[in-house]
């Protein structure tokens, strides 16, 4: 395994825990894919959460502006699949602190009572997969509101979607790229054509 471990190791790692799984799924977005990817199936197993993390640090490490903000920097993920992936950062880079956003009863993301950015805070958004991206750009502009200053988004996986909102400038950091092919029309699924039996999938 190589110190920043490549698209075919990230790949194989997810593939023997069984993170990720090929058949035919339906997104509670109605989209239909051939590919299934939890990736917190993986994480259970400290020796690949130590492993992925460990590589998503290094990533951001390796850029200067990022590094020299490091004693001062904030880990800050949505609330529950990117926990293990922030703590595992933070701890890796030595971050100054890691906390996260969880939904309310009406499902907007918040902090907790006494959990907040301060003004100007430099803040690395992470989460464990990009899909849509919809959960971290709410994230991003709740602590854009509360004046942090958002430098970076780190993954493990990024695995865009006709969905994916963009980040514009904002750095994006992942380990692997997965193509899943996405059937935007159920009635043009191939899948389906082919009797594929289907599995819906929560998240």
């Amino acid at each position: 395994m190589h110190l920043i471990p490549t698209q075919e190791e990230v790949v194989a790692l997810l593939r023997e825990s069984g993170a990720l799984r090929d058949g035919h799924f339906e997104y509670p977005t109605g989209l239909h894919s051939n590919e299934y990817l939890q990736v917190p199936i993986a994480m259970r197993h400290y020796q690949y959460q130590r492993m992925l993390s460990v590589g998503l640090s290094r990533l951001l490490r390796a850029n200067p502006e990022i590094r020299a903000i490091v004693p001062e920097l904030s880990i800050v993920c949505p609330a529950t699949g990117g926990l293990p992936v922030a703590f595992g950062v933070c701890e890796a880079i030595r971050a100054k602190q890691v906390y996260w956003a969880e939904a309310d009863d009406g499902g907007r993301l918040r902090f907790r009572q006494y959990v907040e950015p301060a003004p100007g805070e430099h803040v690395v958004l992470v989460d464990d997969i990009l899909r849509t991206g919809s959960k971290l750009m709410e994230l991003k502009q709740l602590l854009e509101r509360n004046g942090a200053n958002v430098v970076g988004l780190a993954v493990v996986i990024y695995q865009p979607n006709p969905r994916t909102v963009g980040f514009g400038s904002l750095p994006l950091y992942y380990l692997a790229k997965l193509d899943a092919h996405y059937y935007t029309d159920v009635h043009q699924c191939e899948l389906c054509g082919q009797g594929m039996a289907l599995e819906k999938v929560w998240v």
